[in-house]
């Protein structure tokens, strides 16, 4: 659970000043420094970026009184149904989240791995 709220709150201050990829990397970060599971590190960083960018879709809908996420569904997918980019929305960016979570979380098992296998090779005086 703390996974999910820091990446939630990082990652939606990073993407303030950095691109939008950056929540990738917040998401790597956390989950390589805090996950104890493959799934929890997929779960939590599908969670928290798909709650950030569901909830700024949200406001963004609310500002235009739905305006433009008419005008999108319209667009994209050849129907008027508002609530379809905003789900979208959130999967999208809650698969980049939790691909990148579950990189970092095999990342660190890689690095573990690799630093046992050193030890395990060394003789022994």
């Amino acid at each position: 659970m703390i996974e999910l709220i820091l990446i939630a709150i990082v990652s939606l201050l990073a993407q303030l000043i950095l691109p939008w990829w950056s929540l990738a990397v917040v998401a790597f970060i956390v989950c390589f420094w805090r996950s104890p599971g493959s799934g929890r590190a997929f779960l939590s960083g599908f969670a928290g970026i798909a709650l950030v960018w569901l909830i700024y879709a949200l406001v963004i809908h609310t500002r235009t009184d739905g305006v433009f996420t008419g005008r999108m569904s319209e667009l994209l997918f050849k129907t008027n149904a508002s609530a379809l980019p905003l789900l979208v929305t959130a999967l999208v960016g809650g698969l980049v989240g939790g691909l990148a979570g579950l990189s970092g979380y095999f990342a660190k098992q890689a690095i573990g791995n690799q630093a046992e296998s050193r030890t395990a090779n060394r003789p022994h005086a």
